[in-house]
């Protein structure tokens, strides 16, 4: 039979999703490492029985397994040339609870901040975790053996983990917990005349661990006991450090072997894990600032005496690059000039006035050493998350240098006690220096680990050969220094070649044999700790590759053309983040849970389609144009993925090129010349809405361009805002500063009561407002990939308002994704010598709330010019202004009357995003967008609460979802004027 029919006889019998196409086989070729290997087929099992089908399929046709959680590992764990199992859409259970025994029962693809949002009313928490706790799940954390910032209290993962049921490799159930030394002896003898494959497994440890060579090799060869993130190999070390051998110590538990062990010896289907207590509610991070890398590793070594719960290290390259990242330089509010390297040191405690003692002191201690300039004192929830989350973001901000040559996560999880730390970066160092590297430093000091990241271009062969050098000096290093190789991100494809070296050969042959007696067939996830290939191999990028460049209409220049663009996406996975652990990104994965539509996957397609095309068009995709049919070009991905991926602007690029070979739809053109079909239609906009409202001609018009029949069509008003204005009367006398308004393709003909109000709010606070001539923004062509035609009406927006606008005289819209045009898509559509103008307009283009709030601010708009009524407001905030700009001015222009008060709804994407919530085949998942978070919100928000949204989609989104009525806030705020 041949592997197609294999595959499809299998998948005939299987329960939940099998595929074997291109595009999925690609997305799942790689993690967050340098590795790329292209599996046979994804599956995403839905039960048991499956996980069972595809142990007996693997074993009986020579295939692998490798399974998956969120696919953020950093060693190249999860990519294999099998059978990728991904157990992230069904294995989400959390199954049991004991809070009096404290302890939970999950299974494997329970994501880490979501269990612990659910154990927090209980007071209980999972200690471990990692920075990538919003999407990383616990199946994975058993995997590597994950740690996290707090592993100076918590430990590692095989430190909590109870027991863990698997399916072994000839589908039998075993399940492996603490056992006595009676027990464990039990489980050694043949219960039949054949003994099982768990009876083996039993009876192979203790044959092994009671070979005094063997246990006179573990205590020599593994990593120093007192180094608590020793990760290197199969935990030979912790297993015989149990009463099974030596009555001394702990009782037997195979979950010690389990955990770390990546997927290689079972299949797991449930954890049971211990749950520790709530840390006190008192917290404060002492960030300590220090002029250099050795500053900071001596200051370690003071913090460490103060008994903190995590320090952790950010050095200046770090901060540098955060700079770069729109949400991480919010982030950065603590930071005093440029440190060298920056200490974040955690303390718990009972009181505040307990860590200001301890501060104190440290502080002192700090000065007398002659260690660091600045110590401040991060108070407050929000605050204490914003510096962890820039500390989180490190990973993801690294991939942000420009060029080919990039941080690479080579040695990056190498662990040495604190105390020889200083010493094994000095010699560390010098080492670089001898293959002519630079690094960066940060991650989890206080433990002796630092993610260390040498600059290397895995493009090229002599970088490559600089990969494998450095990393196998550097297992010298640590073998010296008594250290482990991996400390918690695995050994995978990176480290696993070197485990021979670091445990020595009697150890690895031990090693081998558990592997063999586990797994004889080898089906789960070869080639990982045991016979590993070179680590230099099957990396992600091809020998000595040239980046394609390719002519495009945006200006990539800044990434060095659109394919390193794509390349920008390391594979952290921020775009996992659910709708309970997210921000905005990404709202389709978020309503869906399916990789295909994470911004990684899309970026992945797009790197390999674009890069290894031999077609004339490589953006002739229907594969590629699949994979971005779903993103709803939100931009959340621009400011909230560390790697400022921007799809949006990537998938307009592709559209347009795709459509030159294939054509543009008719749907397409109506929706990107919506500005000139309102133009025509408001001749006699009566007509035009009475044919589009009717049951039935609206319903016939729907139905034959595409667009959902749930969707209400938006309104023509019966003039035009420009019109309004032509006639209006409105005098300069007396106005204090001259203000240009933009009357975007929305206000101007749909949302034109809206722009009346707006222009009478700026006029009666004392402003001059003139509408200049312009064109519409544009965003209606971008949104549909028609970026040539959205370029021509750039430069000539640009060239007409070029010589008006400025910091004196802004440019001032009402509707977010038209007016943030200006300062986004601009820069890189204008022309080449329109560029500096671009640039100058952008800066000077603002929100009318963002124009608000600074003259608010300045005292020229006071309090008295509005009523003393109360009020409560609850407002929406639209994407491109929790991307591109910032929510905070809405917020407080709304509570800017004295007597009113705001607040914004935690609410994500509102789903509609311009026409994706009109058409037809989106228009369930656009509800279902708008269910996580928005809709709900509205429903529970009092009826006399004030609804606002800034957007002209969210407002109709709402509308349709929850009939109430959304006001933008110029409304709000021409209600409320005296």
């Amino acid at each position: 039979m041949q592997t197609t029919d294999k595959f499809q006889s299998f998948s005939a019998t299987f329960e939940g999703e099998f595929h074997r196409d291109q595009s999925t086989r690609l997305i799942y070729a790689t993690d967050a490492s340098a590795y790329k290997v292209l599996p046979l087929a994804v599956a995403y099992p839905k039960n048991e029985s499956d996980l069972k089908k595809l142990i007996l399929f693997a074993r009986k046709e020579a295939l692998s397994l490798i399974p998956r959680a969120a696919g953020t590992s950093l060693a190249g764990q999860v990519v294999g040339d099998g059978i990728v199992v991904d157990i992230s859409r069904h294995f989400t259970q959390i199954l049991e609870l004991n809070k009096e025994e404290r302890w939970v029962r999950v299974q494997p693809g329970v994501i880490l901040d979501e269990l612990n949002l659910y154990l927090k009313d209980y007071g209980l928490f999972f200690g471990p975790e990692t920075s990538t706790s919003s999407r990383c799940m616990i199946g994975g954390m058993l995997g590597n053996n994950s740690c996290g910032s707090h592993s100076l209290i918590y430990g590692s993962t095989r430190d909590h983990t109870l027991e863990v049921k698997t399916l072994l490799s000839d589908g039998s159930e075993a399940s492996f917990s603490t056992l006595s030394d009676e027990e464990f002896h039990a489980k050694c003898k043949n219960k039949g005349v054949k003994a099982s494959l768990e009876t083996k497994i039993y009876q192979h440890i203790r044959e092994k661990l009671e070979n005094p060579e063997i246990q006179k090799a573990i205590r020599q060869e593994f990593p120093d006991t007192k180094n608590h993130r020793r990760n290197t190999g199969y935990a030979l070390d912790l297993l015989l450090d149990s009463q099974a051998f030596d009555s001394n110590y702990k009782a037997f538990n195979f979950c010690k072997l389990l955990a770390g062990s990546e997927g290689t010896l079972a299949f797991t289907t449930e954890i049971k894990l211990n749950l520790v207590p709530a840390p006190p509610e008192e917290q404060a991070l002492i960030c300590a600032h220090f002029t250099s890398l050795e500053e900071a590793m001596q200051g370690n070594l003071i913090a460490l005496k103060y008994k903190p719960g995590a320090v952790e290290l950010m050095d200046a390259t770090i901060l540098k690059l955060s700079e770069g990242n729109m949400l991480q330089a919010k982030n950065r509010f603590f930071i005093k000039d440029q440190p060298g390297a920056l200490l974040i040191i955690e303390f718990a405690r009972e009181s505040q006035d307990e860590i200001d003692e301890i501060a104190q002191a440290m502080e002192a201690d700090f000065k007398e050493n002659q260690l660091g300039y600045h110590f401040p004192i991060v108070r407050g929830k929000e605050n204490i998350k914003r510096v962890w989350d820039l500390r989180k973001s490190a990973l993801g901000v690294l991939s942000n240098l420009h060029g080919d040559a990039k941080p690479v996560s080579v040695i990056e999880d190498t662990s040495v006690l604190p105390e020889v730390l200083p010493e094994y970066i000095a010699e560390f160092k010098k080492l670089l220096s001898k293959h002519g590297l630079s690094c960066v430093f940060h991650a989890h000091i206080g433990s002796g680990e630092i993610h260390l990241r040498p600059i290397l271009n895995l493009k090229q062969e002599t970088d490559r050969e600089k990969f494998h050098s450095i990393a196998l000096d550097t297992a010298k290093l640590v073998k010296k220094y008594k250290g482990s190789l991996s400390g918690e991100h695995g050994d995978g494809r990176l480290r696993g070649e070197f485990i021979p070296l670091m445990v020595g050969d009697t150890i690895y042959q031990v090693f081998k044999e558990i592997k063999d007696v586990w797994d004889p067939h080898h089906i789960f996830n070869p080639d990982k700790i045991v016979n590993t290939p070179k680590m230099n191999t099957h990396l992600r990028y091809n020998n000595n590759q040239k980046t394609k460049e390719l002519k495009t209409y945006f200006d990539f220049s800044e990434d060095g053309g659109i394919i390193r663009a794509a390349e920008r996406c390391n594979g952290s996975g921020d775009c996992r983040n659910t709708h309970k652990t997210g921000r905005t990104m990404c709202p389709s994965y978020q309503a869906s849970l399916d990789e295909k539509s994470t911004t990684r996957a899309r970026a992945n397609l797009l790197r390999e389609f674009l890069s290894y095309s031999e077609a004339k068009n490589p953006f002739n995709s229907k594969e590629l144009y699949d994979v971005l049919d779903l993103c709803l070009s939100c931009k959340a991905c621009k400011s909230e993925c560390p790697s400022n991926v921007d799809m949006a602007r990537l998938k307009a690029e592709f559209l347009q090129h795709y459509y030159q070979s294939k054509g543009v739809p008719l749907r397409t053109r109506l929706i990107a010349n919506i500005n000139k079909i309102n133009q025509l239609g408001s001749v006699a906009p009566k007509l035009y809405n009475y044919v589009n409202q009717h049951p039935k001609f609206g319903s016939f018009i729907k139905t034959q361009l595409g667009f959902a029949k749930e969707r209400s069509i938006p309104k023509l008003h019966q003039t035009t805002l420009k019109s309004w204005a032509k006639k209006h009367n409105h005098s300069n006398n007396g106005k204090q500063k001259k203000v240009y308004f933009f009357a975007d393709e929305f206000t101007n003909f749909n949302d034109t009561e809206i722009g009346i109000k707006a222009i009478q709010l700026l006029e009666k606070l004392g402003y001059e407002v003139i509408i200049p001539k312009h064109l519409e923004s544009g965003r209606t062509y971008l949104s549909k990939g028609l970026v040539k035609q959205a370029q021509t009406i750039a430069n000539k927006n640009i060239r007409l308002l070029k010589g008006i606008i400025s910091k004196e005289t802004p440019l001032v819209g009402i509707e977010p994704s038209a007016i943030l045009t200006f300062r986004d898509e601009y820069k890189n559509l204008a022309n080449q010598e329109l560029k500096t103008s671009a640039i100058q307009l952008s800066e000077n283009c603002l929100m009318i709330e963002e124009f608000l709030w600074q003259e608010m601010q300045a005292r020229r708009i006071k309090k008295e010019q509005f009523t003393d009524e109360t009020k409560e407001v609850s407002f929406h905030g639209h994407c491109y202004q929790k991307s591109l700009a910032s929510t905070l001015p809405v917020k407080e222009i709304l509570s800017f009357p004295v007597n009113y008060s705001a607040s914004e709804i935690d609410s994500g994407c509102c789903g509609m995003a311009g026409s994706f919530g009109f058409e037809a085949e989106h228009y369930q998942l656009s509800m279902q967008i708008a269910e996580l978070k928005l809709l709900p919100a509205v429903r529970n928000t009092k009826p006399t609460t004030l609804l606002a949204a800034s957007g002209t989609s969210c407002r109709h989104q709402i509308k349709d979802g929850s009939q109430r009525d959304a006001m933008h806030p110029v409304e709000v705020l021409f209600d409320a004027l005296i």
